[in-house]
């Protein structure tokens, strides 16, 4: 009220920032979670107020102003996944727009590194004048084998300068390790990437083909092929790893098993604690990433401003399931997730109660479960289902077959590197790629 004396035009509310141990901005928050701070401010000025925070698309931020929450929407990181996100509102091809999927690994992980910022989504963010536009004088008939998140953004890319890209998926639907992400609680929102995909796969008029393996001795010829083929999951060599308690993460979360109550994570990179997260919620509840009130339950967040800060005690939660997860090497578990992000999902694992062992060595599997041994203490973890997240392998049966028949062609995304399963370098390399490649 003060300000608005003094002659201020207008206030923003962005709320919160990283140094507040309560997510603000991450993925995991519900879309417009904070915008109850504007409404509670509104009736008390004149001026206009403006209200931020996940709000990610023209439907959340017309509802808002519909609501009256605010009278204008500001947003920043939607801009760098789609800089023509405006004008594709303003034409009704919402469809169309590159939604921000909150990621953070492109935009502030790379500024609280010192790196040009970008976006995961859409890597020719802030690094325009690196890309010529232009439409290749010879186009070329391009074959690409895999349609997860570096073979799709190759084509999209290839078909905008020019080239026919033929998409050959070996599933049912596109997406790859992207078709895993959105089933995880708190990423629902890689979700939107797939929709842009499918629609820019429209657009664009691309022929995508499904449930169909690519085969170079097929009498179809090609100019290129581009092996986007992905990973598959990497088996340990542990005594009894082939055991029925034993599931691999993407039939976890594709619900091709029913796992039991208790469970043991073998590997605790980020798809570790991406599983971990998954088997911790009840299916039948919404989770805290699209119920806004169980999101501030979770975190402590007290909408009414009544305690000092607006926050308040955090609710105390019941996992789903009980859970254990590992990882071979000593130290902190998740210490190679995202900058601006890991502390949210080790936060979120310590709220449920999930216990956390370093220094793991795996001596085998049995019907008691999985054997153990830290600092020369042997253990046994008795728990129904021992899901594998212990890396990846390159995916690249097809690469032998190329090279004999002297076929010209280039490997991406995780078929070029599985080390870590990494979409930012994979939809990076796709985009580079359609560039590069010489009329």
């Amino acid at each position: 009220k003060k300000l608005e004396l003094h002659g201020v035009d207008m206030i923003n509310t962005g709320i919160g920032w990283h140094e507040a141990r309560v997510p603000t901005i991450a993925t995991m928050v519900p879309r417009g979670a904070y915008s109850y701070v504007t409404s509670m401010i509104k009736p008390h000025l004149k001026i206009p107020v403006i209200t931020t925070n996940r709000i990610n698309t023209p439907e959340v931020a017309e509802q808002l102003l519909v609501d009256g929450v605010a009278d204008m929407v500001s947003m920043a990181r939607p801009l760098l996944a789609d800089a023509d996100f405006v004008v594709k509102a303003q034409r009704n091809e919402a469809h169309l727009i590159n939604t921000c999927i909150a990621c953070n690994q492109a935009c502030l992980d790379h500024t609280f590194k010192g790196k040009i910022s970008s976006c995961l989504v859409n890597p020719k963010a802030c690094h325009e004048t690196e890309f010529d536009m232009k439409k290749k004088t010879n186009s070329k008939k391009i074959a690409v084998v895999g349609a997860g998140p570096a073979g799709l953004s190759f084509a999209i890319e290839a078909a905008r300068v020019g080239h026919h890209p033929v998409i050959f998926e070996r599933n049912n639907d596109i997406g790859g390790q992207f078709h895993l992400a959105r089933l995880i609680p708190g990423k629902e929102e890689f979700h939107e990437t797939i929709r842009y995909f499918k629609n820019q796969i429209a657009e664009l008029k691309i022929e995508l083909r499904l449930n169909t393996e690519y085969s170079p001795n097929a009498p179809e010829q090609f100019d290129f092929v581009v092996v986007a083929s992905g990973i598959k999951p990497r088996m340990p060599n542990i005594e009894g790893i082939n055991h029925p308690k034993v599931v691999s993460y993407p039939n976890a979360i594709l619900g091709k098993v029913e796992i039991g109550k208790k469970v043991a994570i073998i590997g605790a990179g980020g798809i570790g604690f991406d599983v971990a997260e998954f088997l911790l919620h009840d299916p039948s509840k919404k989770a805290a990433s699209i119920d806004k009130h169980e999101f501030y339950k979770m975190w402590g967040i007290d909408t009414s401003y009544q305690s000092k800060g607006g926050i308040t005690k955090p609710e105390k939660l019941t996992p789903f399931r009980e859970i254990t997860i590992c990882q071979r090497k000593e130290g902190k578990l998740g210490m190679g997730l995202g900058k601006t992000t890991g502390w949210i999902h080790r936060a979120s694992l310590k709220k449920h109660g999930v216990h956390e062992l370093a220094g793991v060595e795996y001596t085998k599997i049995s019907d008691q479960g999985l054997h153990i041994k830290i600092k020369e203490e042997e253990r046994i973890l008795e728990v129904d289902h021992i899901i594998i997240c212990a890396g990846q392998e390159s995916d690249v049966a097809v690469v032998e077959q190329l090279k004999a028949k002297n076929i010209p062609h280039a490997i991406i995304g995780g078929a070029y590197l599985a080390l870590e399963i990494d979409a930012k370098k994979a939809i990076d390399q796709g985009v580079r790629l359609a560039h590069s490649l010489q009329s």
